[in-house]
């Protein structure tokens, strides 16, 4: 079933935000999905209100090769999640170079999520360049690279485009503008600012029709994340849950029907 990959050059742009609540929206959707949080931040969990205190997790013990079934969290949006889990910068670094060296240790027990009937799995990504972005880009069906609607997100294109922004090169593939299966999405636009616009209508324009969506710039969304919500349950008419739907949608239709879901 699809592998889902939410990506960033650079932090504090909303990808953890996104990767969460466009999970959900697939899963009201009706499609069975599995988040995977591969950022040591292990922020993920906290939109689907698992415990700040709460330590368990997949990624910080891959080492040790643990089953992913015996840690993956119920939640009750309907989404199953796999947090990274907590932990220090020596693990985490520990973690990496493991993975660096043995991408298997995180490509087997994805290819086993994906074996499950009818589950898509949404990853969250640390930002940039990564061993775990390494080890799930040779099997991700779709990477959706989040951008802000700012004047850094202009200049950080090529560099997406080419791959080098994630530590890869794409043109050596034939690939001039990245590959077929690599989508954007435009996060905090706001219509008000002078520059805003004008950003927003380029670069659309440059990615055409691998975009999937812009979200704008709405309050509900920091509060839903304070209070440890989704915003389509914080706040459904909220226009970033409308935005958050469409690109949820937009995602569906690439995907094609989701496999009925059975309990």
């Amino acid at each position: 079933m699809p592998l889902i990959c939410f990506a960033s050059p650079k932090g504090g742009v909303g990808k953890s935000t996104l990767a969460a609540n466009v999970a959900y929206e697939l899963s009201k959707a009706g499609w069975r999905v599995l988040a995977l949080d591969l950022d040591p931040q292990n922020a993920l969990r906290l939109h689907f209100g698992v415990s700040l205190h709460d330590a368990d997790g997949f990624m910080h013990t891959l080492p040790t090769q643990p089953n992913w079934r015996t840690v993956m969290m119920r939640t009750p949006s309907g989404v199953n999640v796999l947090p990274y889990g907590t932990t220090d910068m020596k693990t985490a670094l520990s973690v990496s170079h493991r993975l660096g060296d043995h991408p298997d240790l995180l490509g087997e027990p994805i290819a086993d999520m994906l074996a499950q009937p009818g589950v898509v799995v949404v990853v969250d990504t640390e930002p940039g360049p990564s061993a775990s972005l390494a080890a799930v880009l040779p099997i991700v069906d779709l990477l959706v690279t989040i951008l802000l609607v700012d004047s850094m997100s202009t200049a950080l294109v090529p560099s997406i485009d080419s791959g080098r922004a994630y530590g890869v090169d794409w043109t050596k593939r034939g690939a001039a503008e990245g590959p077929r299966n690599q989508t954007f999405v435009l996060n905090q636009f706001d219509p008000r600012t002078r520059l805003g616009p004008v950003i927003a209508q380029g670069l659309s324009r440059h990615v055409g029709d691998r975009l999937l969506g812009l979200v704008h710039r709405d309050e509900h969304v920091a509060e839903a994340a304070a209070a440890q919500k989704l915003v389509g349950d914080y706040s459904p008419m909220a226009q970033a849950s409308f935005d958050i739907r469409r690109i949820a949608q937009a995602i569906s239709n690439r995907l094609g029907a989701p496999a009925p879901v059975t309990h």
